[in-house]
């Protein structure tokens, strides 16, 4: 099969009008507090031009059957280019100096990873600082995704882009046509967003802090105005509020929907959702016990502080409220853990997704149930449906790649001198899209020590957490640039 790379060129050039469009959006904020335009207002024109020209030398294209490997294609180049040209704002405004370093900040923004090089964020401009939080805003339910909604103007179906572009296994389809399931999407998402800067202005954030934090609470990205973080405000409203959006955008949007729908039942059948929502309060619970039995803090304070955390991780938000490495040594080892949990197929949040440990969980057990009954037919079922073989091959396959990058990835980033917790805690938040890790680059700190290798190390595995493991590697397979 041939590559359809008239029809790869014209859609990023597409994705970049879209990403020069979105600079200007910051502009506003530049002008009102007095900024210079000069970053953003550049970065934008050039994107814009950049792109115009890529997508009007390829419009006129005969062939425009979108392929599933043109599909994975246009996902990797998309979001290679977005982050280039992402990256322009930061080097022009002298916010970041160097090129590895904007790239590795623009790309953990795309990602809604939330892994930061600032050490002092609340000296960067206002406007810089809202195309940082725009850049998870959309990377959060997906640039792809919301350009697979125009797609049929264009005259090419968007489902190979959905799929690849998608978290988890399969995208549960709300309408038949994917152009109305991104557009359901994307006014949900959209909703939310608004629904929680509105209740955080209620609780006395002002606008500007409001806007950013729920663009990136929904993001599940993390990347804050503010030092400290959401520490920053030390108000119980407010964190309560982060907590609940968190935990939505964790939360499989088709739930959602049939959630707003008044589709109750459906929502509690729903065993991914159960298994999430017991998760983040049993997990809590204990860690809230823990902490509150050890005086550091009072009961409210500490369950607080302990769900706002579990949230936050599980979630792969990433937002910080309390230092939780300095807890206790075991209670670290908790948060690392569930870090490789993930929230729910469908959501913004990274990681390995609940549906996936369910269903490797229902596996085993059933295996034991084979060592005994060899002859039985026994299929894993999720929400009382069989389970094909195919997906459970796929997850089992998912994990198993999973750890291994893990693993090859601290080994790669030892070298570059960083110790052994700090070389698991980046790996591990990186990979799962999370923001802060353990050791130099705990909630407290950055990654701005980083070597450049590093950095660059980090950013792909970014990038691979994001896009599923599957979609890039496949790069890598000499089969899928096999013509035949």
């Amino acid at each position: 099969m041939r590559f359809n790379f008239k029809l790869i060129t014209n859609f990023s050039g597409l994705l970049l009008v879209f990403n020069g469009l979105f600079m200007f959006l910051c502009l506003p904020f530049s002008i009102y507090y007095r900024e210079s335009v000069f970053p953003l207002g550049l970065s934008g024109i050039i994107a814009v031009l950049v792109g115009a020209i890529l997508w009007y030398t390829t419009k006129d294209n005969p062939n425009k059957e979108l392929k599933k490997k043109d599909g994975y294609l246009i996902v990797i180049t998309g979001w290679l280019v977005m982050s280039i040209f992402g990256s322009f704002p930061y080097l022009l405004s002298g916010t970041i100096l160097e090129f590895t370093d904007a790239l590795f900040e623009t790309i953990s923004g795309y990602t809604t990873t939330g892994a930061t090089i600032l050490t002092d964020i609340e000296s960067v401009d206002k406007g810089i600082l809202f195309w940082r939080s725009l850049t998870q805003w959309t990377g959060g339910m997906g640039i792809i995704v919301l350009a697979v909604a125009i797609l049929p103007i264009l005259g090419i179906g968007g489902m190979q882009l959905f799929i690849a572009e998608s978290p988890g296994i399969s995208p549960d389809k709300m309408k038949p046509r994917i152009k109305d399931v991104a557009k359901r999407l994307w006014l949900i998402y959209m909703g939310l967003t608004i629904a929680e800067m509105v209740l955080l202005m209620f609780g006395g954030m002002p606008f500007y802090d409001a806007i950013n934090h729920s663009l990136t609470t929904m993001a599940t990205g993390g990347f804050s105005t503010k030092n400290a973080s959401v520490a920053y405000y030390d108000s119980a409203y407010i964190q309560y509020v982060i907590i609940f959006f968190m935990f939505l955008a964790g939360t499989n949007f088709t739930i959602i929907y049939y959630g707003l729908k008044g589709k109750f039942l459906k929502v509690w059948g729903n065993e991914e959702f159960r298994n999430y929502l017991i998760l983040v309060v049993a997990i809590s619970i204990c860690i809230s016990f823990f902490v509150f039995s050890a005086k550091w803090e009072g009961f409210e304070k500490s369950f607080r502080d302990s769900l706002f955390q579990v949230v936050s991780i599980i979630t792969t938000t990433g937002f910080v409220t309390a230092d939780y490495t300095a807890w206790a040594p075991f209670l670290t080892i908790i948060f690392f853990l569930i870090m490789f949990l993930g929230a729910s197929a469908g959501s913004t949040a990274g990681g390995i997704k609940i549906i996936r440990h369910t269903l490797l969980f229902k596996n085993s057990i059933l295996e034991m149930k084979r060592q005994l009954h060899p002859s039985a037919i026994m299929p894993v079922r999720l929400n009382n449906q069989a389970v094909s073989r195919d997906i459970t091959y796929n997850v089992l396959a998912f994990v198993m790649i999973y750890l291994f990058i893990f693993g090859l990835g601290v080994f790669l980033l030892s070298f570059t001198g960083v110790d052994f917790d700090t070389a698991l805690g980046a790996v591990a938040t990186c990979l799962g899209n999370i923001g802060p890790g353990l050791g130099t680059v705990g909630p407290v700190d950055n990654f701005a020590h980083i070597t450049p290798f590093g950095k660059m190390l980090l950013a792909f595995i970014m990038l691979m957490g994001r896009l599923e493991l599957f979609t890039v590697l496949m790069l890598f397979n000499p089969s899928f640039w096999k013509k035949y």
